[in-house]
């Protein structure tokens, strides 16, 4: 699989100047980590889970959840649980098959050996499970039952929690929580892909939504989380984990929201404040500046509830050509004593210690999404992704 590999090669051509690179879901766990990007959250309850798998990994999405706690209803778990092992056990039977990295989200430990048993041969599709309302308490027995149905199946899982609960808000409690969660997930890093955050979990327990102009980083008490979050455990040191940015939930069909705009040319004679104009008014500018402060706020990748989120995010997590100069001067090998250079567009310096990390995360980005050419932006990534 590949970030864009749904376009003809022709198109990616135009689009790169370094394409996205291939990877499967036995790749390295920081690879995968990086890849991620929008990870899709599916009710595991659908009628037709293997057939929309299908499509959506046709349509360029990489990773999806399949759910089995909040986005159904108690009665439904068994039910739930039977058409996950009925569909994965039919997507096994496609062996040529185009999938993206699958996740189970439970609601509690057991139910991951459990499952894992009841895949059988199938479990070979999965790449791991979420863990939800995790803290250093609860997400004990998770890990552990996710290590023990590891070992009786041979296959490599991995952990996502999701960050959510209501003692990571509260301000009380919440360094002791992290505290509890690093010991946790450090124990098992090797197994822990990427840490999730809950941001409607935490809204709720101020009886608080953000409207569709507003971003996560609008509503303060969530803001304050979400920099603890990556201030404790997102660090560039080498004890952080990827922490992934949280769930948008307005959306509109995307052939309505994008298409008529972008159906003049596969690539760009609308302009681009023309296309931006057009996107505000499909309630789709706070989406595009949230996925623009995540990254600015250390995050990478996002859950969403809805297909049309997929390709801004990915669109946005594109390296710029810019990006990739600075980046790539910055970790030349004869600049390992450090220093200070001018960038090569001549708009900003470049201090090789301080921007080192950064270069790093750029150029993992630069590896999974793809480095666009020059005159490549935003809009022609989105335009040239929308499906005919």
């Amino acid at each position: 699989m590949r970030h864009f590999g749904h376009l003809a090669p022709e198109v990616r051509q135009h689009l790169f100047h370094r394409e996205p690179c291939e990877f499967t879901a036995d790749s390295p766990a920081r690879l995968l980590a990086a890849a991620l990007g929008a990870t899709l959250y599916s009710p595991a309850t659908r009628p037709r889970l293997a057939d929309d798998i299908l499509k959506q990994a046709a349509s360029g999405v990489i990773s999806m959840v399949l759910c089995l706690e909040d986005s159904i209803d108690d009665a439904e778990v068994e039910q739930g649980e039977e058409n996950l092992v009925r569909h994965f056990a039919d997507l096994a039977a496609r062996p040529d098959a185009r999938l993206p990295l699958l996740f189970i989200r439970v609601r509690a430990p057991g139910q991951i050996p459990d499952l894992v048993r009841r895949l059988g041969p199938s479990v070979r599709l999965l790449s791991g499970f979420v863990l939800p309302k995790f803290t250093g308490e609860r997400g004990l027995p998770f890990l552990e039952a996710l290590e023990s149905a590891e070992s009786a199946s041979g296959r490599r899982l991995f952990a996502m929690p999701v960050l959510e609960s209501p003692e990571l808000l509260y301000r009380e409690s919440r360094v002791e929580t992290l505290e509890g969660i690093f010991r946790v997930v450090d124990k098992y890093r090797d197994r822990v892909l990427a840490l999730r955050l809950g941001v409607t979990d935490f809204c709720s327990s101020y009886g608080l939504r953000r409207a569709p102009d507003m971003t996560a980083y609008d509503v303060q008490v969530v803001a304050s989380v979400i920099a603890d979050v990556v201030n404790m455990l997102g660090r560039a040191d080498g004890t952080g984990f990827t922490v992934t940015g949280p769930v948008w939930e307005y959306f509109r069909a995307q052939k309505r929201m994008f298409k008529p705009q972008l159906r003049q040319s596969p690539f760009l004679e609308v302009q681009a404040v023309e296309l931006r104009e057009k996107l505000i008014e499909h309630a789709m500018d706070g989406l595009l500046r949230e996925i623009s402060l995540d990254q600015a706020n250390g995050l990478l990748g996002k859950t969403c509830i809805h297909p049309s989120h997929v390709l801004p995010v990915h669109a946005l997590s594109v390296v710029s050509h810019e990006e990739y100069s600075d980046a790539a001067d910055i970790l030349r090998p004869e600049r390992g004593g450090g220093g200070v250079m001018r960038s090569a567009y001549t708009n900003k310096m470049n201090e090789v210690k301080p921007h080192r990390a950064w270069a790093e995360r750029t150029l993992l980005r630069a590896e999974v999404f793809g480095v666009a050419r020059e005159d490549v932006g935003f809009v022609e990534l989105l335009a040239a992704g929308i499906p005919g």
